[in-house]
């Protein structure tokens, strides 16, 4: 009875208040709101005329009128349950027509003290403040992290579909590449930015299996959220996906295979770029692109410290032609022209100026001005700047040059006395491509005329101006150079969406090469090595006696999600196709059985040269293992709203 009494005291003071705020959630749609609104308005109308017949007659019993209307009252009740405000004129007739159990369920059934209070205090900021606490916070943010994760399920394996991103400007990338399709999204939650984050973590570093990994780890989110149902405290869950990942990252080091190769026996690094290519839209040129790829990093490898550095290899792409036109050039393409159309397009044995300075006159740093009365005064103006690009030109013919590159602009006068004077010249030319052509041909660049000497010349065997097809699209082709530890990857292609999704995936291309020359370790593909990695921590759940093995456990299933996926994607019987190969391995002790996505008929990955690399596949469990539990241990999002 004190309870009750307790209750029907608080209900009162709520309505004394007649605060008529009405907070709107963000997670509601429109019509969501004004039904909402709608239904507050009726119970407004309904309780005001019961209001008015209890002040006609103060003892007018209404119980027998509403009897077995509580089970009504107590689903407006929890419709009502994350609207406070909404429920107050509903309090009036909880006060005189209900039961005391049913003004108890308003309190607990979402009219929640604390809440009704802070909507009373604070009206001008009921709902500033949006929070999420505990268990709920954490549903929500595995909820997220998973919604990520679905989208780039079906792109991932070698029958992966492809997503069209279409940009605020209206530009449309066509991809399956894991970082770029999260890169583009317009992402606001901020455990989605986390998954964002993990993939371009992985491209960055490894720069292949970007999809892969933010699959996993919305499996091993999928998977918490079974356990935090059942009562495992988020803590324990971390410790034993910790557990897990040791145990997983060891697996693989022991199942992994070294092999060898040389400047000459480029086979193996071809095939692992070709399982890369394998899911791209290119993978019909896969054997062509990869074996580019591979030569490009040879070129510029540092095999004796297995080092690449990846800054070297240029790749330029122009529309037109076929995806089978793209070659390797052994030198430095440049998408510009001679300056004047009358200049030479074949340069042999060239030495050229590389320049950073303006061919013009100097101009004063400080303000000047110059009076010119007479024609006489202009007439030596007009000399002394033609003087100026005289000597400008006579220096660099002195020492010997057969072609300038310079980084500015230069006008027309300058141009005709060059062309005059037999020395081609390109303007117009980027910091970064004159960088590389500096390096290709051994050259100094240079930031004064005062300083150009024979020493500071790059030396190139040929220079070529291409033109292509029709237009009058023209490149600058810098071979034959002195030193060839700078490559270009000219990729041709019918549209621009093409050749960028090209540029794309031969860049994980060119990363794998990179990553198996720092280290020659390899795992096989088709999802085995996650197979193999689900059995070996299953199987070593038991030895852990604590609540961590239920966690271990289910680590080992979120390693089925690769397998499970990649026979999605390949139209096969997802779980069918998994045990069959999960079987396989356990009886013939093979931990190369995968999925045969592309139908060859043998499962074993081995034989089908399908591998991936080690510190690749090792890095995909560790991001994903680590994100995870940030993601477990917040148990509050607090974000203020806009004012």
């Amino acid at each position: 009875m004190a309870k009750d009494k307790e209750i029907t005291s608080y209900l009162e003071d709520l309505v004394a208040n007649n605060v008529v705020t009405s907070p709107v959630s963000v997670t509601e749609s429109q019509d969501e709101i004004d039904d909402r609104e709608g239904s507050s308005q009726m119970l407004l109308i309904l309780t005001k005329s019961i209001d008015r017949c209890f002040e006609k007659n103060p003892n007018y019993d209404m119980t027998p009128l509403l009897a077995g209307t509580d089970p009504i009252f107590s689903s407006l009740v929890h419709a009502f349950s994350l609207f406070a405000l909404y429920a107050l004129p509903i309090l009036p007739l909880v006060l005189r027509c209900f039961s005391s159990s049913s003004q108890s369920q308003l309190l607990h059934n979402g009219v929640g003290v604390r809440r009704v209070r802070e909507a009373l205090h604070h009206p001008q900021g009921a709902g500033a403040e949006d929070a999420a606490a505990g268990l709920d916070a954490q549903r929500a943010n595995i909820s997220a992290g998973r919604a990520v994760a679905r989208i780039l399920r079906t792109s991932l394996g070698p029958k992966g579909m492809d997503k069209m991103l279409q940009s605020p400007d209206g530009d449309v990338i066509i991809t399956n590449d894991g970082a770029t399709i999260l890169e583009q999204m317009d992402v606001d939650n901020q455990i989605a930015k986390l998954m964002v984050e993990l993939s371009r973590s992985q491209d960055y570093e490894i720069g292949d299996g970007t999809t892969g990994v933010v699959v996993m780890a919305g499996a091993l989110l999928e998977q918490a959220e079974k356990l935090l149902e059942r009562g495992i405290h988020p803590i324990r869950i971390a410790e034993g996906y910790e557990m897990a990942s040791r145990i997983a990252f060891e697996h693989l080091e022991r199942i992994s295979q070294k092999f060898e190769f040389s400047a000459t026996d480029i086979e193996p690094l071809v095939q692992t770029c070709m399982t890369t290519l394998s899911s791209k839209i290119v993978n019909r040129c896969k054997r062509m692109l990869a074996e580019i790829a591979v030569k490009a990093v040879l070129a510029v490898a540092d095999l004796d410290r297995k080092d690449v550095n990846l800054d070297l290899i240029k790749v330029e792409g122009k529309v037109g032609g076929k995806l089978e036109d793209t070659e390797l050039i052994y030198g430095i393409v440049v998408d510009k022209d001679m300056s004047h159309p009358q200049m030479p397009k074949r340069i042999e044995n060239a030495k050229i100026a590389i320049l950073t300075c303006p061919f013009e006159p100097p101009k004063p740093k400080t303000k000047h001005k110059v009076d010119i009365d007479t024609v006489e005064k202009f007439q030596t103006l007009r000399q002394q700047e033609q003087q100026y690009f005289d000597d400008m030109v006579q220096k660099c013919k002195d020492v010997g040059a057969t072609l300038v590159i310079c980084q500015w602009g230069f006008d027309d006068e300058a141009n005709h006395l060059l062309m005059h004077r037999n020395l081609p010249a390109v303007r117009w030319v980027g910091g970064v491509e004159l960088e590389l052509i500096a390096i290709a041909t051994g050259g100094r660049i240079v930031p004064r005329f005062q300083e150009l000497t024979p020493e500071k010349l790059g030396k190139a065997g040929l220079v070529r101006e291409k033109s292509f097809g029709t237009t009058k699209d023209r490149m600058l082709y810098i071979e034959q150079c002195a030193n060839s530890r700078a490559v270009t990857i000219f990729i041709r292609g019918g549209n621009k969406m093409m050749i960028e999704e090209t540029k794309r995936s031969l860049h994980d291309a060119l990363c794998v090469a990179r990553n198996l020359i720092r280290n020659n370790s390899i795992v096989y593909g088709g999802g085995s090595a996650e197979i193999s990695c689900s059995i070996a921590v299953d199987a070593a759940a038991d030895r852990y006696p604590g609540v961590e093995q239920y966690a271990i456990r289910s680590f080992a299933e979120a390693l089925d999600s690769i397998p499970l996926a990649l026979a999605e994607n390949s139209g096969l019987q997802p779980i069918n196709t998994l045990t069959a190969v999960k079987s396989q391995q356990v009886k013939e002790n093979n931990p190369f059985c995968g999925i045969d996505c592309n139908d060859v008929g043998t499962n074993d990955m081995k034989e089908q040269n399908v591998f991936e690399t080690l510190i690749g596949k090792q890095q995909q469990i560790l991001l994903a293992t680590q994100v995870v539990k940030m993601i477990l241990k917040i148990d509050d999002v607090i974000a203020p709203s806009d004012y």
